[in-house]
């Protein structure tokens, strides 16, 4: 039976944990610390509520039930009630632990509280609170209301009852779990993408061939959907990178550490889609 669930970051991540939680029934709270934030995210919801819509997958009366589930706010005492807490902030242990440092005192004694981190350990982010067996890692996918996998990760204390009340969650909102019960850094998802995206990468970084063909051959070879050079692009090459640094500096295996073209493409700001340049060129042509 859905809850409430606060969740904290109202980013692309947060936005969509917020969007679909809503739509299955939840009472959610949406925190961010700038109201401009919570803005664009207001829209975001509103935008996508609308295009299921025009698409026949919700009716107008359920876009309307789903939006007035919503709040928003600047306030992370607002959490305090939930029954939930889904943290989607910055990818970034230390923000991360920052968080977690004041959900520890502003939360119910019996909340779960969740983590949306695709490569940093479990056990780290939950050693802020103390309470680590109520916190458990919830890995969705971008964009939420779209992909259907969720990973559930567990701690090294974290409980069997908040692990499941983890995947209630993610399965009442329409994902299917897969569960981690080893809190590597990376879990699996990540550590398969990162090492696959590096040797990629370094292929074409080191002239073996071009990234269309590197996504060619996953394509055609391996049944992939998308290539890696692609999925950067789509993910972000900057949140790659993070996500290879954090399972780099967490393991010191090479095949991880991101190629020199990597960084240089980040410094750069050709990230992918959201810029308009990565590994391809997606600015529009000129009329």
């Amino acid at each position: 039976m859905a809850g409430s669930v606060a969740v904290v970051g109202a980013g692309l991540m947060g936005a969509g944990i917020a969007q679909v939680a809503a739509q299955a029934g939840w009472s959610v709270t949406l925190r961010d610390v700038t109201e401009d934030a919570l803005r664009k995210a207001r829209a975001g919801i509103e935008g996508s509520y609308g295009k299921f819509a025009a698409k026949g997958r919700m009716s107008q009366e359920d876009v309307e039930a789903s939006l007035t589930r919503i709040s928003y706010t600047t306030d992370l005492a607002a959490a305090g009630e939930a029954d939930l807490i889904v943290e989607a902030v910055f990818e970034r242990l230390d923000v991360k632990q920052g968080v977690f440092v004041e959900l520890d005192k502003v939360c119910r004694e019996d909340a779960v509280l969740a983590t949306n981190t695709s490569a940093i350990p479990i056990t780290q982010i939950a050693a802020a609170t103390s309470r680590p067996e109520n916190v458990v890692g919830t890995h969705f996918f971008s964009p939420v209301p779209l992909m259907k996998l969720c990973e559930l990760v567990r701690g090294f204390k974290t409980s069997d009852e908040a692990l499941q009340a983890a995947r209630d969650f993610a399965e009442g909102v329409g994902k299917t779990c897969v569960v981690v019960n080893r809190d590597v850094a990376g879990f699996v998802t990540t550590r398969l993408i990162v090492a696959l995206s590096v040797e990629a990468a370094r292929l074409v970084e080191n002239g073996v061939a071009t990234a269309e063909d590197v996504d060619l051959a996953c394509q055609l070879g391996f049944g992939h959907a998308m290539g890696p050079m692609r999925t950067m692009d789509l993910t972000g090459v900057d949140i790659l990178r993070n996500a290879a640094l954090n399972i780099y500096e967490e393991t010191q295996e090479a095949k991880f550490l991101p190629p020199e073209l990597i960084s240089r493409m980040v410094t750069a700001g050709d990230l992918g889609r959201k810029t308009g340049q990565g590994w391809y060129d997606y600015t529009p042509p000129q009329a």
